[in-house]
């Protein structure tokens, strides 16, 4: 298995990021302009506390494999503060090496030291592969 360092996207990487955003949108079927996604990464690196955060996952050799978003939110049901895990991508040449989930419990870790007493996410019914990454962590449907 590759090793793979996951730690918060800086602005050094937003040409990196780009492209995993980008296919990540191509495999939700979805075109938003190249300048909008960036303004999104920049709004998040300018106020991470307020907005949220991005992280990403690169191998040994310093390429990008994998990004996670979370957007900080309250939850009126559980009444208190929720990370809000809204991207979660692996690119396809890494999948199956365990990115998914190291990713999840980054997002975990990150969740907590906000403030945040939960991490939440949804994910497309028919996407299986997503939803066993999932179970592994221990999240419930």
């Amino acid at each position: 298995m590759n090793q793979h360092a996951i730690r918060r996207v800086i602005a050094s990487d937003l040409n990196d990021l780009l492209g995993l955003m980008r296919a990540y949108c191509d495999f939700c079927e979805a075109s938003p302009a190249d300048e909008d996604l960036l303004a999104l990464a920049r709004a998040l690196l300018d106020d991470p506390g307020r907005e949220g955060i991005q992280l990403i996952a690169r191998d040994a050799d310093r390429r990008a494999d994998a990004f996670a978003t979370v957007y900080w939110s309250w939850s009126t049901t559980s009444a208190c503060r929720i990370g809000v895990m809204n991207d979660l991508f692996v690119a396809e040449g890494a999948r199956g090496q365990g990115l998914a989930t190291a990713l999840i419990r980054a997002c975990r870790t990150e969740s907590t030291e906000h403030g945040a007493r939960k991490l939440t996410w949804q994910t497309a019914l028919d996407n299986l592969r997503a939803q066993a990454d999932y179970e592994q962590v221990g999240a419930t449907a």
